[in-house]
């Protein structure tokens, strides 16, 4: 009896072994065929960079995520903070900016100080890093609701591109997509 349990248990081990050599030696193969496709001949060549990876540190994203929410909370204070000393903002009115933070806090302010209250909807991020430049960039998706002082609200989606700088943002780009009333 005890030598029929053994050759049933000697039988299952290598039942067991073989199935687990045949599912690895499948999954290689899949794995070779998607990396021996013949080329792609893509229409255009990107100008800055086409080789990203997702190593941009957590911290990097925590920071960027805090200027959403000094902004909606009204903190221009601690949005400066993450701010780097020198800064390139694009906005999505066709504003450019790029100099001391200083500058473009002070009408950032001032736009703030016209809302009584902002809601910010965070949809999705991503953390992208250049590869061949060595940039890191965060892309944020929300829709933004402003309640200004007059007592007119309004709610649009904004796509935002963050470099990142030693921990700061740097440069800042700004894409927005009215919405129905």
């Amino acid at each position: 009896m005890k030598q029929i349990i053994m050759m049933v248990a000697t039988a299952i081990f290598f039942t067991a072994c073989s199935n687990e050599k045949k599912e690895k030696a499948e999954s290689e193969k899949t794995d070779s065929q998607m990396t021996s496709s013949p080329a792609v001949t893509l229409p255009y060549t990107a100008t800055f960079s086409s080789q990203f990876n997702d190593k941009v540190s957590d911290q990097d994203l925590l920071n960027v995520l805090n200027s959403y929410k000094h902004w909606e909370s009204g903190d221009m204070a601690a949005l400066s903070g993450v701010l780097a000393d020198s800064i390139t903002y694009l906005g999505w009115d066709g504003t450019k900016y790029s100099g001391p933070k200083a500058a473009l806090l002070e009408t950032w302010t001032k736009y703030r100080d016209s809302l009584s209250a902002v809601k910010i909807e965070i949809a999705a991020w991503t953390k992208s890093h250049s590869i061949d430049k060595q940039n890191d960039f965060i892309d944020v998706w929300y829709k933004e609701t402003d309640t200004y002082k007059t007592g007119r609200i309004d709610s649009f989606n904004l796509m935002d591109a963050n470099g990142v700088t030693n921990g700061k943002i740097a440069w800042y780009s700004q894409y927005r997509q009215a919405l129905k009333k």
